[in-house]
């Protein structure tokens, strides 16, 4: 563990550091020690090494992460500290997406990204990539009259150039991301995105083909939303999600891992269970793995207001989940999205209508001054429940 003072210094070697190891060795040491380690050094007191998270999901054949905003990792060393602590993963929310990978035609600004694969190389942890293809992320100069003919070919270079930039260095890529709207009523269920407008249906196969190419090693996934409840709309997300997947199998696309996002509400009418747990299973038996790649709690219909009734509903929200998804041995992979309730999405998320304008959520395993909740003991908890 670095302190705080040599983590100052520390952004000033972020762009030498990443080139240094290759994901390959990162996770072959990281397979090692999950098969026979439980105890790891920590500053946190109880819940930091043998008792951290991370510790707790090795112990049970899963690998721990976060989300993380980078400016946060690089502005705040306790945050960062934590990270450290707590994560065998980490993976940036927004700095591998095109508009903010891509500001011009001729230009990729690379900086943030690198200081995270740095920042976590230094503590020998694993960092996986976000996200190739998203229809909420496409550069206005890219939707001009003058490139749009060109959308296929500028497609292609983009997924190269940026895969082979962390070629062997990345544990795996959400390669193409939420391409499921039904609503659309596109055939498949296929969402009517710039993407798909421009250069077709196929353009999922041809990003997990050049992905592919251009990085061999790293595993490539599949990632959406909506699929986590025994409600009528989650099934027939499911069910069209399967259906791509086997279309996508079925033609020989390069296809490793299956991300379900794990938005959760902690009131909701419907419940986790065979649909969620028929599903995983759907994907182990096509030979792929899980991962949950995004996980939070969202409270704003909560109606209490005192913080430990709230977080007693959080934790049991991520209880029930877990409990469900995690009984299937397909699952290999547990990211939140970002790991403190100072940086919750959900405070000024764009789809997220607030009940409680006033009221910052509690919906990640720590408080906003770094303090562990009740969501955190839920979490490890539900870690240990879990059979090897």
């Amino acid at each position: 563990m670095i302190t705080r003072r040599q983590f100052t210094r520390f952004g000033a070697a972020a762009a030498v550091a990443a080139a240094v190891q290759p994901a390959d060795s990162l996770l072959a040491d990281w397979t090692h020690r999950i098969q026979g380690s439980s105890a790891l050094p920590g500053s946190f007191g109880d819940v930091a090494g043998a008792r951290s998270l991370r510790a707790h999901a090795w112990r049970h054949g899963l690998i721990f992460g976060s989300a993380v905003i980078v400016r946060n990792v690089e502005d705040d060393p306790e945050f960062a500290e934590l990270i450290a602590e707590q994560c065998v993963i980490v993976v940036p929310t927004s700095e591998l997406k095109w508009v903010a990978l891509r500001p011009a035609p001729d230009k990729y600004d690379f900086s943030r990204p690198d200081f995270l694969l740095a920042f976590a190389q230094s503590h020998r942890m694993l960092m996986r990539g976000h996200t190739l293809c998203w229809h909420n992320s496409v550069p206005e100069w890219i939707q001009s009259p003058a490139n749009r003919p060109h959308t296929r070919q500028i497609f292609i270079d983009h997924i190269t150039t940026v895969c082979k930039h962390y070629a062997g260095r990345l544990h795996s890529w959400d390669v193409v991301n939420e391409a499921i709207l039904p609503a659309d009523g596109q055939p498949g269920g296929l969402r009517k995105s710039f993407w798909y407008e421009q250069i077709g249906p196929d353009y999922i196969e041809l990003a997990f083909r050049t992905a592919r190419a251009a990085d061999p090693h790293a595993r490539l996934t599949y990632n959406d939303y909506g699929v986590e409840y025994d409600s009528e709309e989650d099934a027939e997300r499911r069910s069209l999600i399967l259906e791509m997947l086997r279309k996508l199998q079925k033609n020989n696309v390069p296809l490793d891992a299956v991300g379900i996002q794990s938005h959760l509400k902690a009131v909701q009418h419907y419940a986790f269970g065979k649909g969620l747990a028929d599903y995983i299973e759907a994907i182990r038996q096509m030979g792929l793995d899980v991962y949950l790649t995004e996980l939070d709690v969202n409270e704003d219909d909560i109606a209490t207001n005192d913080p430990a009734e709230r977080d007693a509903i959080i934790a049991r929200t991520y209880t029930d989940y877990l409990r469900v998804a995690l009984a299937n041995r397909a699952v290999k992979l547990v990211l939140t999205w970002d790991l403190s309730d100072r940086f919750t999405w959900l405070n000024n998320g764009p789809t997220h209508h607030r009940k409680q304008p006033n009221r910052p959520q509690r919906s990640l395993p720590f408080d906003r001054n770094y303090r562990p909740k009740q969501a955190f003991f839920a979490l490890r908890d539900s870690f240990d429940r879990r059979r090897r």
